[in-house]
């Protein structure tokens, strides 16, 4: 799907950033729930989602439609609500693992070549 801006490539792109904030409010609330697995489990999560993103689409823009939805459930869940807590605290270090470690498999999954985008070399052409 390279080329010009159509209804369905939009309409892909809106659903992409759904699917990153779903994505990443569920994998924002199992980090804490369960550490160790919880984190390999949001991780794999995200990673699925970034990897069909970039398939799906052909471009590195679905990655970033999907990244700016994960990275606005992290923001909407780290506001503060009306009763002064917040819904996602900073407690240890499994919040900053999961953000890193989802900004890191953004940028993997953007910049991946996957073997259908590889240019023909025109010296097999030749023969």
């Amino acid at each position: 799907m390279t080329g010009a801006w159509s209804a369905g490539r939009i309409a892909a792109l809106l659903g992409l950033l759904a699917a990153g904030v779903l994505t990443g409010t569920a994998g924002w609330l199992v980090v804490d729930l369960w550490f160790p697995a919880g984190l390999a489990l949001a991780l794999l999560g995200l990673f699925g989602l970034f990897l069909g993103a970039r398939i799906a689409l052909g471009t590195g823009i679905g990655v970033g439609a999907a990244t700016g939805g994960w990275f606005l459930s992290y923001v909407l869940l780290g506001v503060p609500r009306a009763e002064g807590d917040f819904l996602l605290g900073s407690s240890g270090i499994s919040m900053y693992a999961y953000l890193l470690g989802g900004v890191v498999l953004a940028v993997m999954c953007a910049t991946i070549s996957l073997p259908g985008e590889r240019p023909l070399s025109a010296a097999r052409n030749a023969g």
